[in-house]
């Protein structure tokens, strides 16, 4: 199962992902967690890990992976790394693991001057295009803020979109947008509401017009605690059980 996490900055995407990620691994799921946000730095943490090392540096680093990907480009009849992997093969120096929670980081932008993104989403979308997976594995991929990584195609193939939707009208407008771009790619599409209280969810609620929505997760004073102050979520979010059991 490929499962995407979509929505604004700020909606709630990483801390959605980590506590998903929690619950599948509870369930004896093999979990992998992909970071494919460049901008990024505390996924990590509300995993309760250390940060990996950037998968592309695996490649030779940015400057040598974005030649190969500019040539494979102008030629696409070979692709310009040899990237046929399972959840068990994968470079070993790149993933850290905790509770059966595995966690790779495409890449971070780190220096002033230094670049666009362009390649780590090139190599995000051929890690998901060639990782084999068996019946009990599970991929959960935090995604970069809005739309970009879904016009380069990243989730093409995935079974799964997650849009997460805080109480703001940019998240409302942007999970429409979403839906809309994903609406042909076989994917099924789960809104998760998030930070909600009763008389915001009832506005909210309205713009999705009676659509169903996978999940609502209230305001959590223990969870904002927990990301606030980089800490591992280690709480039980009954929102995310029932989102788990949807999937």
């Amino acid at each position: 199962m490929k499962i995407a996490v979509c929505g604004k900055g700020g909606c709630g995407k990483s801390t959605v992902a980590a506590l998903l990620a929690r619950e599948m691994a509870v369930r004896g799921f093999n979990v992998l967690v992909v970071d494919l946000d460049e901008s990024n730095y505390g996924l990590h943490r509300q995993l309760g890990m250390e940060a990996p090392p950037d998968f592309v540096d695996y490649f030779g680093g940015k400057e040598a992976a974005t030649k190969k990907i500019v040539e494979y480009y102008a030629d696409r009849t070979k692709e310009p790394f040899e990237m046929k992997w399972s959840m068990g093969t994968l470079p070993p120096e790149y993933v850290v693991e905790k509770d059966g929670i595995k966690l790779m980081s495409v890449g971070k932008i780190h220096d002033f001057g230094e670049g666009c993104a362009c390649t780590m989403g090139s190599l995000s979308e051929l890690l998901f295009k060639n990782i084999a997976l068996g019946e009990r594995d599970v991929v959960i991929a935090d995604t970069e803020a809005g739309v970009e990584h879904l016009g380069r195609g990243i989730e093409r193939g995935f079974d799964h979109i997650l849009i997460v939707v805080d109480p703001s009208y940019e998240s409302l407008r942007l999970s429409r947008k979403i839906e809309s771009m994903v609406g042909g790619n076989g994917s099924k599409v789960h809104i998760v509401l998030n930070k909600m209280d009763d008389d915001i969810l009832a506005s909210v609620l309205e713009w999705f017009e009676g659509r169903s929505v996978s999940a609502v997760i209230p305001v959590h004073k223990g969870l904002f605690k927990a990301t606030l102050e980089g800490k591992e979520l280690d709480m039980e979010i009954g929102e995310i059980r029932g989102l788990a059991d949807s999937l």
